[in-house]
């Protein structure tokens, strides 16, 4: 079973087409949850109204099952709602914060 670490690596190939950086970086990722085979992702988007919400929820499911995943459940939630200050200060700086 993949550990904590080796998800989030992998979620690090997930570019947000629009910024140009990744979920992770982003702060989007808010939880993980694995049973065995099984991941359940919590994460949310920097807006509800992301016009590439299905092409970045269709990378996770790959990238998740190149790592040997066979259900992945994405729970997209609003709440907390996301800010500038959830990104990490690699993401912070690549966008010049």
């Amino acid at each position: 079973m993949p550990s904590k670490k080796q998800i989030l690596t992998k979620l690090e190939e997930v570019i947000d087409p629009e910024l140009n950086i990744n979920i992770v970086d982003l702060g989007l990722i808010y939880e993980l949850k694995q049973v065995k085979k099984n991941l359940k992702i919590k994460m949310t988007f920097t807006t509800p109204a992301c016009p590439l919400l299905g092409v970045m929820m269709n990378d996770i499911e790959e990238k998740m099952k190149e790592i040997g995943f066979e259900k992945v459940e994405v729970d997209i939630v609003w709440d907390p709602p996301w800010n500038p200050e959830m990104m990490t200060d690699k993401a912070k700086m690549l966008l010049g914060m």
